[in-house]
């Protein structure tokens, strides 16, 4: 339950990236040591990851926002009810493939936002040696031993994120030499790659679009700190432009920002960098922007929902083209029953912004269209009622708590 029109003001903490941490977690399967996790934010798709791997045989700590994995003897098939919740969970099947030769899970599932495949994670499987084979909802992946080989992982929509962590995975502990072509380039790439690397594996170019992934044949318990989520950050820094506030991020990194700070500021929006924390606030009035999203480090489909808020807010015509998900304009009939003008074209929202938003009962579908659906009630008139919010808890510490702290209006209720 959400009161609109009070400025966001103060400071918020960016918590630890959901996109990082459950590779990362996954990721632990591939020793028999103890890994420590630092800054895992508190989400129920972490808890999940936490349950799969405890279903897997690991033993699993959580102490506030560290994290300890002991993955001593484990099994290769996953648990069916928890794996098909949670599209994250797939990438457990590389570290399956790659330390125990067989992986069985099931296929996975998560926020109905178009076609996401895993064809690309098993055709980099299959070109490490592996045989896959799909019955009953299942995947199962077997090899009897793992080799290196040059690889594409280019897709409709461009390069897979997950597929590069998975096949990344599996390829950490295959016989010989890797290569990944056209391979994922975001910073969790990068984190999962970091982690991996100071378990002793041999991972170099993450965060370009060729990586060399040199086989070793066991892994190490490692200690790694999650890099703070960016999708998180410019989610606070487009509520606190919606709003017409003043919030200041701490912990967000700028140089995991370049394509949103671009947009905002081109809106009209000032953000200003001190050290480790951003500032964000409105510079005048708003501005219309156009924005097409694509892979990394081009505009996020993560932020797209959010930004069409602010554009909607904005006076002027703005364009939103989505080339990564083609099912990701869910939240369009939810904004119109805010008042929202916003027409979709095919791959295009066409915005008409500049009418006053006025609260109004509205579905959460997926969850950046919660995110943006609470930064609308944050702006709008009156009160906004945001149902099926557990969307929100999967990818958002604590989120009405820290908007709260900014001067928000915001309580959460149990459905009548």
């Amino acid at each position: 339950m959400i009161k609109g029109g009070v400025p966001l003001r103060g400071e918020v903490t960016i918590s630890g990236a959901k996109n990082a941490v459950l590779p990362i977690m996954a990721a632990t399967l591939l020793t028999d040591e103890p890994c420590v996790i630092r800054r895992v934010p508190k989400l129920s798709d972490v808890e999940f990851m936490g349950q799969i791997l405890t279903s897997l045989g690991a033993r699993v700590g959580f102490d506030g926002d560290r994290l300890r994995v002991q993955a001593k003897k484990i099994q290769g098939v996953g648990d069916y009810d928890l794996i098909r919740k949670m599209r994250g969970s797939i990438c457990i099947m590389g570290p399956l493939l790659g330390r125990l030769r067989k992986a069985t899970v099931s296929l996975p599932g998560g926020c109905i936002i178009g076609a996401r495949p895993i064809d690309l994670h098993l055709k980099g499987f299959e070109a490490l040696g592996a045989k896959i084979s799909i019955e009953g909802g299942y995947v199962h992946a077997k090899a009897r031993r793992l080799a290196g080989a040059d690889l594409f992982l280019g897709g409709r929509a461009g390069c897979t994120v997950l597929g590069t962590a998975n096949v990344m995975m599996a390829a950490v502990l295959a016989e010989g030499v890797t290569i990944i072509e056209s391979a994922a380039c975001e910073p969790e790439v990068v984190d999962l790659a970091n982690f991996l690397n100071s378990m002793g594996a041999r991972v170099q170019g993450a965060g370009s679009p060729t990586m060399t992934i040199t086989g070793v044949k066991k892994l190490h318990g490692a200690e790694h700190e999650v890099i703070p989520d960016r999708i998180e950050a410019a989610t606070y820094a487009i509520a606190a432009a919606a709003t017409n506030g003043e919030v200041t991020l701490l912990g967000a990194r700028a140089d995991h920002l370049h394509a949103v700070l671009d947009k905002l500021r081109e809106a009209g929006v000032k953000v200003e960098r001190n050290g480790s924390a951003l500032t964000v606030r409105r510079n005048g009035r708003l501005k219309p922007v156009d924005i097409t999203t694509l892979p990394y480090a081009g505009f996020p489909t993560d932020v797209q929902a959010q930004m069409m808020v602010l554009m909607a807010l904005t006076q002027g015509i703005s364009i939103i083209t989505e080339r990564i998900f083609e099912a990701r304009f869910m939240h369009v009939s939810e904004l119109a029953r805010l008042g929202a003008d916003i027409a979709i074209e095919g791959p295009s929202a066409i915005v008409k912004g500049g009418k006053p938003l006025s609260g109004a009962p509205v579905m959460a579908s997926d969850l950046r269209a919660s995110a943006a659906l609470v930064i609308a009630g944050l702006a709008a008139h009156g009160t906004t009622e945001v149902k099926r919010v557990y969307h929100l808890d999967r990818g958002y510490e604590n989120i009405d708590g820290k908007l709260r702290q900014l001067g928000a209006r915001i309580q959460r209720a149990e459905e009548s």
